[in-house]
Formats: C-alpha cells, structure tokens, sequence
C-alpha cells in the first residue's frame, strides 16, 4: 500500500470510529433511560405503599418493569459491542496514520494525532476496566467525551500527514508519550467518577443519577484509577520526559511551560493520593483535588498550545513546503 492509501484508510478508518461511537452512545443513553424509567416506577411503588397501599398490590401496578430491565440489559450490551468496534477502528486509524508518514514513524507528530491517541486511550481503558471496575454506568459519559474530543480533533487540529520533526525524532519520544497517554487516559476515567461523585452527593435523589453507584463505589472507582495512572504519570513527565529533553535539547530542565504544567499537575495528584494516605481525605474533598488535577492536566495538553509562543514542545508539523511535497508524492504513488 502506498502511503496515499495508508492516509485515506486512517482517514476513514478515524470516520468509522466515529459514527460506531456515536451509536454505542445512543444504545448507551437507551439503556440510562430504561434505569431512570425504573427509579420512576420503583420510586411510585415506594409512594404507593407510603400511602397505604398493600405492598402486593403496588408491585402489580408496573407490570413492565421486566420489560425495562431486559431493555436496558440488551442495549448495555449492544453499547459495549460497538464501542469495541470503535476501539478497533480507532486503532486501525492510528496505525495507519503512522504507516502513512514516509519513513513510517509513530503517530504522535502533531496535536491531531495525540488528541486521537489521547482519546483512544481512554475509550479502551474503559473497555478494559468495564467488568473488573463495573463502569457500564460511565458509558455515555465516556462516549460523550470521545465523541466531542474527536470531533474536535477532525474539525480543528486535523493536519496532513508529515515527517517528524528532529525534536521528536527519538525513541525516547515513544517511552514517554506512551506513558504520558495511558496516563491522561486514567486521570480522565477517574476524573469522570470524581465529577460523578460531586453530582451524586449533591442530589443524591435525583432520579437522572439512578445509574450511578452508591458514594463509596464511587470513590473507591475513583482512587484506584488515579492510583494506577500516577506511577505512570511520574514515569512519563519526570523521568522519560527529562531524558527525551536531554536528548532533544541538552538539558534535562529547560522550564519550558509543558515541563512546568506537567509538574504541576504532578504536584496536585501526588497531593491526592498523599492527602488520602495520611490524612484520611475521601469523598467531596478528594473528589475536587482530582478534578483541580484533571483541569490541569488538560490545560497543559490544550491551553499551553494557544497562550504560549515559548514552549518547545511543538506538535505542529515541519513546514508547508514539506507537507505539499509529501501529499505529493504519496499522490503520484
């Protein structure tokens, strides 16, 4: 296959994953709306018998409550299955975009690719996790996310195939991306299961929440996410990424903005897992230190590329010139 090929397969492949995306959402928002028509008839059941009623006869009332748990059952189902598919595809995409670049290379080179990657990570994480975590509660809120985040990625920060820059030319490159992907992928699960934790005990009887567990599933969900992904995430940013700046730039510490936000958000989760080890932090207050992580980590992946002129970490392309040159070459092929 010619690169040209290889461009345009990662090109639809990245389509595909979307529309399978999208549809693993509505199964998933058909399967949340079968639990909250469920919490509104169990929630009538409760009036009934408050009032009087012979518990027997309340039951009776909803004859369809099975009807609604197999409803939900099948397209929590139907959601997992296409959201594997997407998986799938996703990943086809980003080999192919990495099988597209001449010489081949890893698909990390611009803010297009690793906001795909980024998001492809979090999407298999919770594949991955959906049984051993119990996450089917967090479908549409995962989908959701991937679906606006490759959204966005396809419509704003979508760039041409190109060579990497001499920067990034390293496999010191492919150690620390790595790790900083699986990582941002893990804050991101566990900052959605803190988010959930904030709603759930500030309505804690709010029908539209019926999905979500109990406040101390919640939590536990939430700590053991963020327990795994911080290891990985001192790894990525203060060990991988030093070394990937030394053999980039000669020095380990050039205070670059990303370097300093990467800290940052370092400091802030470190002070998480630090404040529930000694200090007995759980639940609100834990929940809003990983959400002020979360803000961060995602200011430094976003917000540095757009308020700073100075960082050296450029994930834009090399210039124009070699980009048409390459469009085309792999045309011509």
């Amino acid at each position: 296959m010619s690169d040209h090929t290889w461009g345009v397969l990662s090109n639809q492949a990245i389509t595909a994953a979307g529309v399978v995306y999208f549809l693993a959402l509505l199964c998933a928002l058909v399967e949340w709306s079968s639990w909250l028509s469920r919490a509104k008839a169990t929630a009538a059941t409760k009036e009934l018998v408050g009032a009087g009623a012979p518990a027997d006869e309340a039951v009776a009332t909803d004859p369809a409550d099975d009807v609604r748990e197999y409803r939900a059952a099948l397209f929590g189902r139907l959601s997992l299955m296409l959201t594997a598919i997407a998986v799938v595809c996703h990943l086809v995409a980003l080999v192919a975009r990495g099988m597209a670049a001449d010489p081949n290379r890893v698909p990390w080179g611009n803010m297009y690719e690793f906001t795909i990657s980024g998001s492809f990570v979090v999407a298999a994480a919770y594949v991955v996790l959906y049984r051993r975590l119990k996450l089917a509660w967090m479908a549409p809120w995962v989908l959701g996310f991937t679906v606006v985040v490759l959204m966005l990625a396809v419509v704003g920060l979508y760039e041409p195939v190109a060579p990497l820059t001499e920067a990034l030319n390293s496999y010191w490159l492919v150690i620390h991306v790595i790790a900083a992907i699986i990582a941002t992928g893990g804050f991101t699960l566990g900052g959605i299961a803190s988010a959930a934790y904030l709603l759930k005990s500030r309505f804690p009887d709010a029908t539209l929440l019926a999905r979500v567990p109990e406040l101390e599933a919640l939590d536990r969900v939430s700590y053991r996410i963020h327990a795994f992904a911080f290891p990985v995430w001192t790894f990525g940013v203060l060990i991988s990424g030093p070394i990937w700046a030394h053999d980039a730039w000669g020095s380990y510490w050039n205070w670059d903005p990303k370097e300093v936000w990467a800290f940052i958000t370092w400091v802030v989760y470190a002070g998480y897992l630090h404040a529930r080890a000694t200090a007995g932090w759980k639940g609100k207050k834990a929940a809003i230190v990983a959400l002020i992580g979360l803000a961060t980590l995602w200011f430094n992946f976003i917000g540095i590329n757009y308020f700073s002129s100075t960082s050296q970490h450029s994930y834009a392309a090399p210039a124009a010139p070699a980009v048409v040159e390459l469009i085309s070459q792999g045309a011509s092929q």
